[in-house]
């Protein structure tokens, strides 16, 4: 190759880098992992100890590596995920590990470097956001800020920013031979992204106008917490009571919303959190759930429970049923579950995906047989509720699929190449 520019699809779940060549070729980088090379790089971090005080030193693994080391439940570490979804929180300002003070962009800093080839850091890099970013009053303005303080940490000479859906689309728009206005759906782990994009080639290259932009907080990791909510969060204690002077009040909610990120188990394990359920498993109606939940988050087995809904969920877009098994810490889980049930249980969330839909159209003027196709990436668009939302309002002749993972990276790479040239 003959690299010319870097897009990156830094991501809630998985991230992806792809280069582009002069030729206008895309090559996906590809990284080592236990099972093989894998393209979609887990965004995870671990970090250790190693050595002994005074001397050790923290260090870290990523991605797979580091999934793998925090199945140990003996080892001494801190797993961090989902960095993405605290970018844009004001309330997030440090976190220590093992003595050592991390901002968010040192975080992320440390991950980009280690998924970005050192070779190539002076090619100019496009970076995907999200259209709404994660969280309940999301600051965009410290969002990009952080994550253009993490490229430079992560030694980029130049980073610039474009909507995800924008990037999943642009590899599309170049296939075209005549002019289409694009509706692009990104389904992300976190968010779902829409936006309305105007595509016409011609002889000086490709002219993409993005029309507008809506988004959601609702994604990949909502329908898995569906699941959990659904299949196991009731075997753990939910919705059950504890006795209190002499009053039954119900389990507190709190500690049954941390799976709707499953890395957030992990914050509840600190001694204070951990007595108050010991106390609370004395007190119960049934104690031997609530004493399966002190285990689950014990042991850090969440990453195993959403391994098994993951596998479930993946199930459950090519079946009609499917089964459901998760066995750990003395809790053992086996039942069919039907796609009409999960469908009843995510039905709000994709009234939310449609209401973000609508607003897309309504901020272009636009409507729905205006739309020549609907270009869908990303894990969720596999459900097959998402896609009869998309198939009912446009049409299934209009539907078009990316690449599930490498969509967003592969059109931000043609982004950053078409930018350089362009000066």
């Amino acid at each position: 190759m003959n690299p010319i520019a870097i897009g990156v699809d830094f991501g809630t779940t998985n991230s992806v880098v792809a280069i582009a060549d002069a030729s206008g070729e895309i090559a996906v980088r590809r990284f080592d992992a236990p099972a093989g090379t894998v393209e979609a790089y887990r965004s995870a971090l671990l970090f250790f100890r190693e050595g002994r005080p005074p001397r050790a030193k923290v260090r870290h693994v990523s991605g797979p590596a580091a999934l793998d080391r925090a199945l140990d439940v003996n080892g001494e570490h801190r797993f961090l995920q989902s960095l993405k979804t605290y970018v844009s929180s004001p309330a997030f300002q440090e976190t220590r590990l093992f003595g050592v003070k991390f901002l968010i962009e040192d975080l992320i800093g440390v991950f980009l470097a280690d998924i970005l080839p050192p070779d190539l850091l002076n090619l100019p890099v496009v970076s995907g956001r999200p259209v709404v970013f994660a969280g309940e009053r999301p600051n965009e303005e410290l969002a990009l800020e952080r994550l253009g303080a993490a490229y430079r940490n992560a030694g980029v000479a130049k980073v610039d920013f474009a909507y995800e859906p924008f990037g999943a689309a642009y590899a599309y728009g170049r296939t075209l031979t005549r002019p289409e206005t694009v509706l692009v759906a990104d389904f992300g782990g976190g968010t779902s992204d829409f936006s309305l994009m105007r595509f016409e080639p011609g002889r000086a290259g490709l002219a993409a106008e993005a029309l507008s932009h809506a988004g959601v907080g609702v994604a990949g990791d909502t329908f898995d917490f569906r699941l959990i909510d659904n299949l196991v969060s009731p075997r753990l204690g939910r919705n059950s009571g504890y006795r209190s002077f002499g009053k039954t009040l119900p389990m507190p909610a709190r500690y049954y919303a941390a799976f709707a990120q499953w890395h957030k188990l992990s914050l509840l394990k600190s001694a204070d959190t951990m007595a108050e359920l010991h106390r609370l498993a004395r007190d119960a109606e049934r104690p031997e759930e609530i004493e399966h939940l002190i285990e689950i988050i014990d042991h850090d087995l969440g990453y195993e429970l959403y391994l098994a809904v993951s596998k479930l969920k993946a199930r459950l877009s090519s079946e009609t049923h499917a089964p459901f098994q998760f066995s750990a810490a003395g809790l053992a889980i086996e039942t069919v579950v039907a796609r009409t049930d999960f469908e009843r249980w995510i039905a709000d969330d994709v009234a939310s995906m449609e209401e973000a839909v609508d607003l897309a159209l309504a901020r272009a003027g636009a409507t729905p047989a205006e739309i020549d196709s609907v270009f869908l990436t990303g894990g969720t668009s596999y459900v097959p509720a998402v896609r009869r939302l998309f198939a009912g309002r446009f049409g299934e002749d209009k539907l078009r699929f990316g690449d599930a993972f490498a969509s967003v990276a592969c059109g931000l790479a043609l982004v950053a190449a078409d930018r350089a040239r362009q000066g």
